[in-house]
């Protein structure tokens, strides 16, 4: 039996979290268009019958961080080099190639394990004439041996993946039991998932100068009742978060409690709040409540 964790590493917007949604196959990780959703690591575990265990670790995007938050997020993403047994380098297929995917690749130079690079969004290359000369020059241009072509969106190529994966781990017993999933923690779950619904919703700055902190967690009578509240940096953003009549936030509010109520199985009631709280991407108090401390 094999058994390891593998890292997720690569320039922002490539669809990591995509990817680590569609390999164990339940939503762990918030997904948007906006660079930069994820903030923290995130952990899922891959049960492969009969081959082997592979934890997965999605990492922030690697980006020129402007913030103290920015900064937090990328230290996140170097320091989980340290702790796997394979990496796995991600690159946007319809993007090409960039100067951000090079100093990625070479954030990996002196760590000493199995890497694969996997070009993602395959299925937006037109003509597909245009794919083998970009894996060559992913090839030629990075340093790997191969590229694996996939998208994470439709789930092409994620098998073959998987398989390049085992083949590189280590032999070993599980590191977690059959039915673990995440170590992402229910209220982690839900502040994520509401975050997700706003992201999708706002442009421009507001979705970075979103964060979202889970109150309350009270289960009664048959329901979940959870408070959250919204962060954000100024009344401007405020009121585009609320919406006319409140209309955005009851939609937000809709969205996330149908999903968390069918990834927890329970009945839910949740409420928001907005809340402005000034430059709060560099205030350490708000980033240790967020776990970007």
């Amino acid at each position: 039996m094999k058994s390891g964790a593998v890292g997720i590493i690569g320039w922002t917007n490539v669809g990591k979290s995509t990817l680590l949604n569609r390999l164990i196959g339940e939503k762990v990780a918030a997904v948007s268009n906006v660079p930069q959703t994820t903030r923290n690591r995130i952990t899922g575990v891959l049960n492969v019958a009969g081959e082997g265990q592979i934890v997965f670790m999605d990492t922030p995007g690697l980006h020129k961080p402007k913030f103290r938050m920015n900064r937090a997020m990328v230290e996140i993403a170097r320091g989980t080099l340290g702790g796997v047994d394979a990496v796995i380098l991600m690159v946007d297929g319809d993007r090409g190639l960039g100067p951000g995917d090079r100093q990625a690749a070479a954030l990996l130079e002196h760590v000493d394990v199995p890497k694969l690079v996997a070009v993602n969004k395959v299925d937006r290359i037109k003509p597909k004439t245009r794919l083998f000369p970009l894996l060559q020059t992913v090839v030629n241009d990075l340093g790997f041996p191969a590229a694996i072509p996939i998208s994470a969106l439709r789930g092409d190529g994620c098998d073959l993946l998987v398989e390049e994966i085992l083949k590189v781990l280590p032999e070993g017993e599980p590191l977690f039991p059959e039915d673990y999933l995440t170590d992402q923690p229910e209220r982690t779950l839900a502040a994520e998932y509401v975050r997700e619904k706003i992201l999708r919703r706002t442009r421009q700055e507001i979705p970075h100068a979103v964060a979202v902190l889970i109150g309350s967690w009270e289960e009664r009578d048959g329901f979940v009742y959870v408070d959250a509240t919204i962060l954000v940096e100024r009344e401007s953003q405020k009121a585009i978060v609320i919406g006319k009549g409140g209309e955005l936030l009851k939609q937000v509010g809709t969205e996330s409690r149908l999903e968390l109520e069918a990834l927890l199985g329970v009945r839910m009631h949740l409420t928001l709040w907005v809340k402005v709280r000034k430059d709060w991407r560099n205030d350490r108090s708000t980033l240790h409540e967020i776990g970007l401390s």
